[in-house]
């Protein structure tokens, strides 16, 4: 079934990220953004995922507009026709558990409407009660290219929304450094932080390798995730997985992926 994915053979691949349990970053439901373009290319990254330890994952497609104009209710029926394709192709394959679908948000020119007018967005919780706000917790990402101006106010004014607020990738944000007090402020306001795991391996720069190390000794980082898009991702996880320098920190940070919950 997946012999398009010729990186899948026989090779032991060791189940590295088995600690973190849940995969709450990635761009696995088909054709609604820059990721997977196919069920099949899906099917091969899930089996990825399973191999280097994730037991559950949760689909977070972009909203961005215009480029990806994707609506909460268009998204949650594709997530469910994506669940039950998957059930009905994996076979014997042993893949992770659905446990959701959320999104992952663009802070830009638009983004402020949606909490003006009090629009619902896709979220995800704790297993613990005591942890999280009333709506739960919202992954948003920034531009790669420039600094919103005005970010401390639209976190606050989303946690006064009831929402608690996951920065996706911080490392990978050319205008923060390793100590940033623009991070910093967002900590100090209680702004969660995901790093990307491949980040940790050298994929999208040395800078942001050094940086991902950075926060994580800055105590800074709560979740990491694969932010998953596409085939290359799922090679270059699989080598992450055999990192030395990735396996010793695994074993020994703490992150808040095991702590999350199916809705």
């Amino acid at each position: 079934m997946f012999d398009i994915f010729h990186f899948f053979k026989e090779k032991k691949i060791p189940n590295t990220f088995a600690p973190l349990r849940t995969d709450m970053h990635c761009h696995l439901l088909p054709q609604v953004d820059d990721g997977s373009k196919s069920l099949e290319e899906s099917l091969g990254m899930l089996e990825t995922m399973k191999a280097v330890g994730f037991e559950e994952v949760r689909l977070t497609p972009h909203y961005q507009v215009p480029r990806f104009p994707n609506k909460e209710d268009d998204i949650i029926r594709r997530f469910e026709n994506f669940c039950a394709e998957v059930d009905a192709r994996k076979g014997d394959k042993d893949l992770p558990v659905m446990k959701g679908v959320s999104g992952e948000y663009r802070i830009d020119s638009g983004f402020r409407g949606r909490i003006e007018n009090k629009e619902e967005m896709l979220t995800f919780r704790f297993a613990d009660e005591k942890k999280g706000s009333e709506k739960g917790l919202l992954l948003v990402e920034l531009s790669l290219h420039q600094p919103y101006m005005g970010i401390e106010q639209v976190m606050f004014d989303l946690q006064m929304a009831g929402y608690d607020v996951v920065l996706a990738h911080p490392e990978r944000y050319p205008y923060y450094d390793s100590h940033s007090s623009e991070l910093e402020q967002l900590k100090e306001q209680g702004v969660y932080f995901q790093a990307n795991i491949l980040s940790l391996d050298g994929f999208y720069s040395e800078s942001a390798r050094k940086k991902a190390f950075d926060y994580i000794e800055n105590g800074w980082i709560e979740f990491l995730g694969t932010d998953m898009h596409n085939p290359m991702y799922a090679k270059a996880l699989q080598h992450a997985a055999c990192s030395k320098k990735i396996i010793q920190l695994i074993e020994k940070e703490e992150f808040e992926n095991k702590n999350l919950v199916k809705e």
